[in-house]
């Protein structure tokens, strides 16, 4: 059974930092672009941030963009978005996937033909 855990999320006050992490098994890591995902209340999921295969190739929306890295070990099946600087509009619900190009932006060169995996979330407010 195909699974994605993250973990990391919290209360943090504007202009700190969380390091969201993700749990994946079940699926090989190594065959999948992966990405983190967003939703704040009242707004739509968008996508914040993808890395490809071998982390060659990255995309951030513009919104995070200097803040916030991703980055995966395949060798430990685990994916890793550092937030930096963080804003109270960064406040949203995160969720770590796993997919192909129907998901994930073409800069991370997702398979065609792959599989589309998600995690549950994990909530990061900033507030004071």
């Amino acid at each position: 059974q195909s699974q994605l855990v993250e973990s990391g999320g919290g209360l943090v006050q504007p202009g700190g930092s969380l390091r969201l992490s993700c749990d994946t098994s079940g699926f090989t890591l190594d065959y999948y672009a992966i990405g983190w995902f967003r939703q704040a209340p009242g707004k739509e999921r968008e996508e914040v941030s993808c890395i490809s295969k071998s982390s060659g190739s990255t995309y951030y929306a513009d919104s995070v963009k200097g803040r916030f890295t991703v980055s995966r070990d395949n060798a430990k099946n685990m994916i890793y978005l550092q937030m930096n600087s963080l804003k109270p509009e960064d406040t949203a619900v995160y969720y770590c996937t796993a997919g192909g190009p129907l998901l994930l932006h073409r800069l991370c060169v997702p398979q065609d033909g792959a599989m589309n995996y998600w995690g549950k979330g994990t909530l990061v407010s900033v507030s004071l």
